[in-house]
This record gives structure tokens, sequence and C-alpha cells, in this order.
């Protein structure tokens, strides 16, 4: 996947995460960590995985200037890995942006 499509994808899906695995089936401990922070949130987003993908695994860390994976990005916006999105949860601010829409 190029930064075209992925900026595409992005800008086309309200809640993305770039994950190791799938939300089924997460593949490294920050993963998972954050596919069960959105589902105690009961969000609803589109979970693509990197490790099927060696050009999307790449060019993921060059799009976001962000050297870990998982990324999530909310409304075509970045919000960060996993530290961020669980510092996010325990202040109650994930809650609060998902409850914007």
């Amino acid at each position: 996947m190029t930064q075209e499509q992925i900026r595409n994808l992005v800008n086309s899906t309200n809640t993305v995460l770039f994950m190791k695995g799938t939300k089924d089936f997460p593949q490294c401990g920050f993963s998972a960590k954050v596919v069960h922070i959105l589902g105690k949130l009961g969000v609803d987003y589109t979970d693509i995985n990197v490790l099927e993908d060696d050009e999307l695994r790449t060019n993921i860390k060059l799009f976001s200037n962000w050297a870990t994976i998982p990324q999530l990005y909310v409304k075509s916006e970045f919000i960060g890995g996993c530290d961020i999105v669980s510092e996010m949860y325990l202040a109650g601010e994930l809650e609060t942006l998902f409850n914007s829409n």
C-alpha cells in the first residue's frame, strides 16, 4: 500500500487502526491492548494488518512520521500508538473523542 493509498483510506474512513494482526487475532501485545480499549468503548473501526504488506508496514511509518505500530487514526487525524491511546483512555479523553462524532 502506497502513502497515497494510506492517505485515501485514512481520509475516507472514520476510524482506522493499523496494527499487527487483526482485531479478531492481534499478533502483538500493543495491538491487542489498543483493540481491547476500542472494544471497551464500543468503537466501530477498520483494522489493517501491516504484517500482510511489507510496503504498507514501511509506508505507514513514513506517512505518520511515527516508528511503531499500532497506529490509530480518527477523523483523518493521527492519534498515536499504544501508549498514547492508553493514556487518553485512562484520562477519559478517548471516550470524549469518540462521543464527539
